[in-house]
């Protein structure tokens, strides 16, 4: 009974993530607003009932790839900081991990850089999405502090410019498509490099 239970898990798991990956296809290639439900339900090969199993609507399905979009981030970030003990390297090199996130998930760093506005949904889960964010680089900057490492700061203000500057050179690579993906590296990195100067009371 366990093993049909597993797997039946299984393969919900991949209906799902079937689901969600004709879903960011579509989102790149016709955009959040032109991609109706029934085109996902199409291109998944699934029925409308699979599709509403999983999902609420289009905006859940957004919600969901930001979700994991995120968790991504923070597991990538978490994984670094067990090899890299040096708080002045760890803060800097923090955001090459998060770039290289970005560049590893091109389609939906175009979607998160252009979907602001569409709708009070998206909106709020750009919010969710970018608050959580915003929380794990402020308690990142807090243990700074409370180590010794960094200057004692308002660190909620250095977390909205550290994720400004990110937002920044995202949407100058994959939207406006005025810089490269090394340049895009290299504008956040400097920026930290700076910024690390700054908040760091002695090496």
């Amino acid at each position: 009974m366990k093993k049909l239970n597993s797997t039946k898990s299984i393969k919900m798991q991949e209906k799902r993530q079937k689901i969600l990956e004709c879903s960011l296809v579509l989102f790149a290639e016709k955009g959040y607003l032109n991609t109706p439900v029934r085109d996902i339900i199409d291109s998944s090969g699934f029925g409308t009932s699979t599709f509403y199993k999983y999902f609420k609507n289009k905006e859940d399905v957004l919600k969901t790839l930001l979700t994991e979009f995120l968790e991504q981030i923070i597991t990538n970030v978490k994984d670094y900081y067990k090899k890299e003990e040096d708080l002045f390297i760890r803060f800097i090199e923090t955001k090459r991990v998060i770039m290289d996130v970005f560049i590893q998930n091109k389609q939906l760093s175009e979607i998160y850089s252009r979907v602001a506005g569409i709708s009070d949904g998206i909106d709020n889960c750009l919010k969710e999405f970018e608050d959580k964010l915003l929380l794990f680089t402020s308690k990142n900057i807090q243990y700074g502090i409370k180590q010794g490492f960094f200057h004692e700061v308002e660190v909620v203000p250095i977390a909205h410019g550290i994720i400004g500057i990110i937002k920044y050179a995202v949407y100058k690579w994959v939207v406006l498509k005025e810089i490269s993906q090394d340049e895009m590296i290299e504008m956040v990195i400097s920026f930290h490099k700076s910024l690390a100067i700054g908040l760091v009371k002695k090496r």
